[in-house]
């Protein structure tokens, strides 16, 4: 008779396959069925019109290349351009979004009035309307040039989605750690940055990641006040050659890489967060 306990004898069932559509690299087999179905589209679309490609020269106006040094082409100029246009509005977007999140909460009534008037009103109002005023009747007398008046209008865009975003998220933070925190002695300040926002952080950082992807997209509307952005730089290759299929694809794969390159640095610095690593 065997001594050994009858429980630990059982063996362990066998480990059962995953499912089909949860297999390791079908996530790269539906993006490829889904590339290849929109560039077959496309194809057809252009065929179907008598379009005739001519993606042979369309690399001249990524980069040239002149007595063997290799210069940028116009799309390339315009995409660092919308790069840095991007850079400086999602920072200034984020302080905007910050400041107004703590007036939205805080217990002055002149502050919370402010912050909901500037939310509504930049919500419910179109893009295009507001870097049109901007342009035409703040930036004259404020002295602001076109880049910058763009910068601007899509800071003050994006912030009002920001701060909504931030102020959910401090918000979801329970209030018990809070008063624990100050019943412990505490600072107000002590208790922001030790307590409330390493929670809050992880809250935030997927829905922020939405907004600044918006807002690279958003960043081609700049072309309506002539700013030598990506879009900008495409519509007049388009004029000269009449190459609309191969510029736009080439476009929007261009903005493609930065928006897939930002959420993959926000998924990065989420993953961070959430292991505590400052």
């Amino acid at each position: 008779m065997s001594l050994r306990d009858p429980v630990s004898a059982r063996k362990p069932p066998p480990p059962q396959a995953a499912p089909w559509h949860r297999r390791p690299g079908w996530d790269a087999v539906q993006f490829a069925l889904a590339a290849a179905l929109l560039i077959g589209l496309t194809y057809h679309g252009a065929t179907q019109m008598g379009y005739q490609w001519k993606w042979d020269r369309v690399p001249r106006y990524v980069v040239r290349v002149i007595d063997g040094e290799w210069l940028a082409g116009p799309l390339l100029k315009g995409l660092m351009v919308t790069v840095e246009l991007a850079l400086k509005a999602s920072v200034l977007a984020l302080l905007i979004g910050a400041l107004t999140a703590w007036m939205r909460t805080a217990p002055s009534r002149v502050g919370r009035a402010l912050a909901w008037s500037y939310i509504e009103l930049i919500r419910n109002t179109p893009l295009l309307v507001q870097i049109l005023v901007c342009y035409f009747i703040l930036a004259p007398a404020l002295g602001m040039g076109r880049e910058t008046t763009g910068v601007v209008c899509l800071a003050l865009y994006e912030g009002a989605f920001a701060a909504e975003i931030i102020r959910g998220a401090l918000q979801a933070v329970p209030k018990g750690q809070r008063e624990a925190s100050l019943s412990l002695g505490m600072t107000e300040a002590d208790t922001a940055r030790d307590i409330v926002w390493p929670q809050a952080l992880p809250l935030m950082l997927p829905p922020l990641a939405g907004v600044l992807v918006n807002l690279v997209k958003h960043s081609a509307i700049v072309s309506v006040i002539a700013v030598f952005d990506l879009t900008t730089q495409a519509r007049t290759i388009i004029s000269d050659t009449f190459m609309a299929f191969e510029i736009w694809l080439t476009t929007a794969a261009l903005y493609l890489c930065i928006t897939v390159s930002l959420s993959l640095a926000v998924s990065a610095l989420e993953r961070r967060v959430r292991r505590r690593r400052w």
